[in-house]
């Protein structure tokens, strides 16, 4: 992994981070370099995996998807094809978010989103009820959202 970024390097990866579409012309603009240097850099740093992927943030409720929900769950099991297996489980579930390995009282931590209750129940049933290595899980329902976002401090 690419570690030794400079000055410019944080203010291009700080510009992406707001706005993934902004233009090479104004990255340039942004960082005081030539386009065909940030071009370079951009590459180099997607290459080196600093980059890991672009895309776009969608409005959950402008989807229908109304609801969200944080989920810890304990599994009975914590060998290691147990805990992969949880893990393949809620990376195919679209409804999960984002899914979290602790330390704690809870084994997972999963970030879920729904259109209703009912929605939501069945992803429970299809997650945990029918998953005989989930011990338990306690669900809290989001009621509002004071921060949302995957943003990794850059400059220093």
């Amino acid at each position: 992994m690419m570690t030794d970024l400079d000055h410019a390097d944080r203010i291009l990866l700080a510009e992406l981070q707001r706005d993934s579409t902004t233009s090479i012309n104004d990255l340039a603009d942004a960082c005081g370099l030539s386009t065909p240097s940030v071009q370079r850099r951009l590459k180099k740093l997607r290459a080196s995996g600093v980059i890991e992927r672009e895309i776009a943030v969608l409005n959950q409720k402008a989807l229908g998807q109304d609801m969200t929900f944080i989920v810890l769950v304990e599994l009975e099991r914590e060998r290691i094809d147990q805990l992969d297996a949880f893990r393949r489980m809620a990376a195919r579930e679209s409804a999960v978010q984002q899914c979290y390995y602790v330390t704690g009282e809870a084994d997972f931590v999963l970030v879920c989103t729904a259109a209703d209750m009912q929605a939501f129940e069945a992803l429970t049933h299809r997650l945990f009820f029918e998953n005989g290595n989930v011990r338990r899980f306690r669900t809290s329902v989001v009621m509002s959202r004071t921060k949302v976002g995957l943003d990794v401090p850059v400059m220093p």
